[in-house]
């Protein structure tokens, strides 16, 4: 991912999961950005987020603090999502990949990483290095 050279106005979303193994225990952390605001009720919430799965409540604050002391914002929970809001947003390649590899040593999990882009055309998919593999076309477009 970090030699990927795409256009960061066209990411949409960016998540990164990080799941702990055994995977059957479906442990997992998901951090995650949408350039819009990710809704909170019924109203957008700009910046970094991440919610959990079967992950004991104990762990959720060191993860909060280490989020919180990389990109700022202020806290707000909802259910199993935690808003850091308008906390600092990255959206290149390289910062996200960065993460990834943070997360995976921190918080002892495997990241698998998905990019969601807007009008990306396949000129520009090819140059930037996105692999056709794992490419999930839009219905409609």
């Amino acid at each position: 991912m970090e030699n990927f050279s795409y256009s960061e106005d066209k990411l949409l979303n960016w998540e990164i999961k990080g799941i702990r193994e055994p995977e059957e225990n479906a442990i997992f952390i998901g951090v995650f950005l949408y350039r819009n605001g990710t809704p909170l009720d019924y109203t957008p919430i700009k910046g970094i987020c991440y919610f959990h799965n079967n992950l004991p409540r104990a762990e959720l604050p060191n993860i909060t603090k280490f989020l919180k002391n990389k990109f700022g914002g202020k806290e707000k929970e909802k259910g199993d999502r935690i808003f850091l809001e308008d906390s600092k947003e990255i959206y290149s390649a390289k910062d996200i990949a960065s993460l990834a590899k943070e997360l995976e040593s921190n918080f002892n999990t495997k990241s698998v990483i998905s990019l969601e882009f807007e009008n990306l055309t396949e000129e520009e998919r090819k140059e930037s290095g996105l692999p056709d593999a794992k490419l999930l076309p839009i219905p409609g477009k």
